[in-house]
């Protein structure tokens, strides 16, 4: 539907006509010129240019062509498919088949009426379904909040969910979508509900480090059903490569058929490194499966502890937000303690932290000699009762030229040239916009071979004013925070993402550099961490340095991977920035060693570590169908539980649900001096009076 709408009130219509009208009638009213040859031409002339002229006239009125453009939105039904591993027993051919044809029908029933959105879920929530059954991990309540993140404010008719019931990651899905979907919830219910004799190592808890010459606690669950009389022996190895020593053995007799028992074992941190361990239980006489009675794991044993000093001018809730960060890393040692009460040493720390100090009431200078004596690693936060003439003094990296009586509030921006280490992009892209800190108001200016990681932004003007940055003097590492106020980085973290990843990434960053001994190594290869899931990409970096010890990347670097069998996987890294990176993809349990090479200058260098994949194996441990959970959600959210063989039923029931389409309505404006049609019009009208006339001529 258009309508035609003017800027300017009625009168200037009529206005617009009669200026067509005079200018025709003056130009051809007293034109004789073709009335012997076309005594009516000159009326159809007349015509061409009134019409030419008003409409000229009616296009100085700036009209408006006014558009109304409905859209018919079908009701969205959504299908989602289990794929995780617990399923691939419940199904076999020519029973997968079936199913698979009964889905596909379904789907193709549902179309006629609604917009259907297929989706597979287990570990992550994906567009389309292949059935393969191969997810590690089943967490319904992702798909729970996925469909109210992505479809809580359109007209969701139902959502149609096929699964066995079992969820071994995420919450419960009773609460996942309670009060934000607003659909019916039908279920088809997948697997078996029979209970079988079998026995099952169901958890096992673990720290996933340890400290050399320490001890450490295991907790495990051990279940049965229908076992009762039986016993089995719990056995506790350690696995390196195809060698397994025997650590422990328990005897374990089970005197009920629903039997849980939860076990403490402790054992000895004897070897550093990586560590893998396995838990069994022997099979009983009957038992279903015996793929459910062992469990791996592995466990990172250290040997060395950073201690690191939290040194305070005054209490100050920055002091508690760096504690409660770096505790969650095992790998620190975390004491916290104002100056004016100093119970320890600072020489007998790897790393201390100068909160306020030096101060305009305490120099540090006991503080500040040992730790320049013992050459070590140090950082600086700068903020109100900063000593600046003395903190410009007692370090090289920063001079900051203020009166303290003012300060500005500032946030950070990232220096693209930052190269000292890498960063995430989750924090690149959130960090901007966290809270401002508080800084001395006054003149920065970084000094010797300082790099800056974030620059002060003060209210919306971007400045080169450091805010933090690195550096190395005398061989020692100082980092400086030239403003106070962490902890309203960690609020703000958790405030708009429930947690303190962002915040604990660059805190983590900016210690393990600071604090890391130098490592002169001209090339080297590096891993985020020692243990990889199977199911998660293993992830390589690579550095080399020239002679200057600068960073570079120009020779291609290789790298030779092997298992614990001796088969060997070769790589090349990818160049990233001015270093290397690799994505090697996902590997199978087990020990992994590699060896990254490099020919620069005539010298070929070399860099060798190793890693661990374990397994995960939540789907192994419950093979049970729950379809209880199943029916409560039909009661909790609407809707009905139905069968693999029922699923035509179901589709004639979401058929015969009064479920309405949405119409969407948009009014869509435009003027029509932009309409090509009219200049076209003008030009055609403006055209045929020239021809006219210069044919009969009067030109």
């Amino acid at each position: 539907m258009q309508h035609l709408s003017f800027q300017y009130p009625a009168p200037f219509l009529i206005l617009c006509i009669l200026a067509g009208l005079a200018y025709a009638f003056g130009l051809y009213y007293r034109d004789r010129t073709f009335i012997e040859q076309r005594p009516n031409l000159h009326k159809i002339l007349g015509a061409i240019r009134f019409l030419a002229v008003t409409l000229l006239a009616l296009l100085l009125l700036q009209p408006l062509l006014k558009s109304l453009l409905t859209d018919t939105k079908k009701p969205v039904v959504i299908l989602a498919q289990d794929q995780s591993e617990s399923l691939a027993t419940a199904f076999k051919n020519p029973a997968l088949q079936d199913y698979r044809a009964g889905w596909e029908e379904l789907r193709g029933r549902l179309s006629e009426k609604y917009e259907v959105r297929e989706y597979a879920f287990g570990s992550q929530v994906r567009e389309g379904v292949d059935f393969a059954m191969k997810d590690k991990i089943s967490n319904l309540s992702d798909l729970f909040q996925f469909a109210a993140d992505n479809f809580g404010n359109q007209n969701l008719g139902a959502v149609v969910l096929a699964t066995d019931g079992i969820y071994n990651e995420g919450t419960n899905p009773l609460y996942a979508g309670k009060n934000r979907l607003n659909a019916p919830v039908y279920s088809i219910a997948l697997g078996d509900t029979t209970l079988r004799k079998d026995l099952v190592l169901k958890r096992v808890f673990h720290n996933k480090i340890a400290y050399l010459g320490d001890k450490f606690s295991i907790q495990l669950d051990l279940a049965a059903r229908n076992c009762s009389g039986a016993a089995t022996t719990l056995t506790i190895a350690e696995v390196n490569g195809n060698n397994t020593r025997t650590l422990q053995q328990i005897p374990v007799s089970i005197d009920r058929n629903d039997y849980f028992s939860t076990r403490e074992i402790i054992l000895d941190a004897r070897e550093p490194g990586v560590r893998r361990y396995r838990i069994s239980c022997s099979t009983v006489s009957g038992e279903a499966t015996a793929a459910n009675n062992s469990r791996e794991f592995f466990v990172d044993i250290l040997d060395a502890r950073q201690k690191l000093l939290l040194l305070a001018n005054a209490p100050h809730p920055d002091i508690s937000a760096l504690k409660q960060t770096l505790e969650r890393n095992k790998n620190y040692q975390v004491t916290a303690a104002l100056i004016n009460n100093l119970k320890v040493n600072p020489a007998d720390f790897d790393f201390v932290v100068l909160h306020n100090l030096p101060s305009n009431r305490n120099d540090a200078s006991a503080v500040l000699n040992t730790l320049e004596s013992k050459k070590i690693p140090r950082m600086f936060v700068v903020g109100s009762q900063t000593n600046l003439a003395r903190f410009n003094q007692v370090q090289s990296l920063l001079t900051i030229q203020g009166d303290q009586r003012n300060t500005n509030e500032v946030q950070g921006v990232f220096n693209p040239n930052f190269s000292l280490f890498t960063l995430d992009e989750e924090l690149r892209n959130n960090l901007p916009a966290f809270n401002p800190l508080t800084a001395p108001f006054g003149d920065y200016q970084a000094r010797g071979d300082a790099q800056v990681l974030l620059w002060q932004r003060i209210g919306k003007v971007d400045t080169k004013y450091p805010l933090l940055l690195f550096g190395e003097a005398g061989g020692v590492k100082t980092a400086i925070l030239a403003a106070e106020g962490l902890w309203r980085w960690r609020l703000f973290d958790y405030l708009q993402h429930q947690n303190h990843n962002v915040f604990e990434s660059l805190i983590g960053r900016k210690f393990q550099y600071s604090s890391l001994k130098a490592d002169k190594r001209r090339f080297r290869v590096v891993q985020a961490k020692n243990i990889f899931n199977e199911n998660e990409p293993v992830i390589l970096d690579a550095e080399l340095y020239n002679e200057s010890y600068e960073l570079i990347n120009e020779p291609d670097v290789s790298l030779t991977l092997t298992n614990s069998e001796g088969k060997e996987f070769n790589y090349t890294f990818n160049k990233s920035g001015k270093a290397y990176t690799l994505n090697t993809g996902v590997f199978p349990p087990g020990e992994y060693r590699f060896k990254g090479t490099v020919s620069f200058n005539g010298q070929n260098l070399t860099s060798e570590g190793r890693f661990s994949v374990q397994p995960i194996q939540l789907e192994i441990y419950e093979t049970t169908a729950n379809h209880g959970l199943l029916r409560s959600l039909a009661q909790e959210f609407g809707g009905g539980v139905y069968y693999p063989g029922q699923l035509e039923e179901l589709g004639q029931s979401l058929l015969e649900k009064d479920i309405k389409p949405v119409i969407y309505s948009t009014t869509k404006t435009q003027s029509v001096i932009n309409l090509k049609w009219i200049f076209f019009l003008l030009l055609l009208l403006l055209s045929m009076e020239w021809f006219l006339r210069r044919y009969f001529g009067a030109y």
